[in-house]
């Protein structure tokens, strides 16, 4: 039995494009403090979760690439520090989606 091909569509963002600036300019090291980071990152990616949601395309690891291009953060910062619950972040229903 052949096993399901899954196939990864391109993201309908064009995440390259967007303004990175809500997160560089709260989010900063050496320390990265969580409550900043955290609050910064989801300004920012909250109108895209049904988008970053969806694992049939790459909008996730586009939009980390791009993140951690423009802030230059450890591998993995926001999966470590950025927890609400067993579904990830919450999102507030109010976001305005893009």
């Amino acid at each position: 039995m052949a096993a399901a091909s899954t196939s990864i569509s391109a993201c309908p963002i064009e995440f390259e494009f967007l303004n990175y600036t809500i997160i560089t300019s709260e989010c900063k090291g050496p320390k990265y403090p969580a409550n900043r980071c955290c609050a910064a990152f989801k300004k920012f990616a909250c109108p895209y979760a049904k988008q970053i949601n969806d694992l049939t395309t790459d909008c996730a690891s586009t939009m980390f690439s791009y993140i951690n291009l423009y802030g230059k953060y450890p591998p993995g910062l926001f999966a470590a520090e950025c927890r609400e619950g067993k579904r990830g972040l919450k999102c507030p229903k109010s976001a305005p989606t893009r």
